[in-house]
């Protein structure tokens, strides 16, 4: 039997490929209307695991699942990184210069600037979700009114892509984490990720990042995120490059050392960035 991972958003979202890609098109997936839907998945019975977004290469973090997952009991499995191709996508049939309209989320939008720029013309319809844009649009019938979302959503809802690689910039990519219940360490795990909490003094980030540079460990994501109830005060979830071996043990030990907490979110293989 296939695993069911939940993604957040429609049928042909960036997510739900990146899900297919991960398990090898062995896999059942789940769209999620909204992040919390998508967190309590698991819970709720309705996901063996959810596929989560964490950052993009343009956009920076996707603050609101950091702190889902900060206040889930899921842990980090495996992740994977895709490369985001935005697609003018419409009904069979419409051209690019009758169009009126182009509706997209709001990121997506945003990383297609050149394109509306050079079309001053078509108005920018700020919606939901990519994919969710293209099934609106089919449903319409419109030839006016275009989409913005990957090739898999227009496969997803038989529509036509007008032009591929409309974004400003190809270097466009998202991280994704695969997320489930917590698990035993693995043996071939290079990559962890943490939340730490530390105490509100002098040089406490200082101290706590020093112990992974005397050790020779590679820092590669660091995040401050406020502490709800807590006004200034901050958590902070970071990403760090090692196998599990004696000096990867000792940082961590130096760092609960001084702070007042710190919870290992995940080990697990990196993903190649596939650039």
């Amino acid at each position: 039997m296939n695993p069911r991972v939940a993604f957040q958003g429609e049928r042909g979202a960036f997510s739900e490929e990146g899900a297919q890609v991960l398990f090898n098109n062995e896999v059942e997936t789940v769209p999620c209307a909204t992040f919390e839907l998508l967190f309590s998945a698991v819970k709720d019975g309705r996901a063996d695991y959810v596929l989560s977004p964490l950052e993009n290469s343009l956009a920076g973090h996707v603050t609101r699942c950091y702190d889902l997952l900060y206040e889930s009991d899921l842990s980090i499995h495996a992740e994977v990184v895709r490369p985001i191709h935005h697609c003018l996508i419409g009904v069979p049939g419409a051209r690019i210069d009758t169009l009126k309209a182009v509706q997209s989320h709001p990121v997506a939008l945003a990383q297609c600037e050149a394109f509306f720029v050079s079309n001053p013309q078509i108005k920018r319809i700020v919606a939901e979700d990519t994919a969710g844009s293209v099934r609106e649009v089919m449903e319409r019938g419109d030839r006016t009114v275009a989409a913005i979302a990957g090739s898999h959503a227009a496969s997803a809802y038989n529509a036509s892509v007008l032009r591929s690689n409309v974004e400003d910039f190809p270097e466009n990519f998202t991280r994704f984490a695969l997320l489930g219940p917590r698990s035993a360490e693995i043996a071939d795990a290079n990559k962890y990720s943490l939340a730490v909490k530390l105490r509100h003094e002098s040089g406490s980030l200082y101290h706590a990042l020093e112990p992974f540079a005397r050790h020779g460990i590679n820092l590669a994501n660091l995040l401050c995120r406020p502490i709800k109830r807590s006004p200034w005060q901050y958590l902070f979830f970071l990403d760090f490059l090692a196998a599990p071996s004696e000096a990867t043990q000792s940082a961590l030990q130096q760092l609960r050392n001084m702070a007042e907490e710190v919870r290992v979110l995940g080990s697990y293989r990196a993903a190649a960035a596939n650039i």
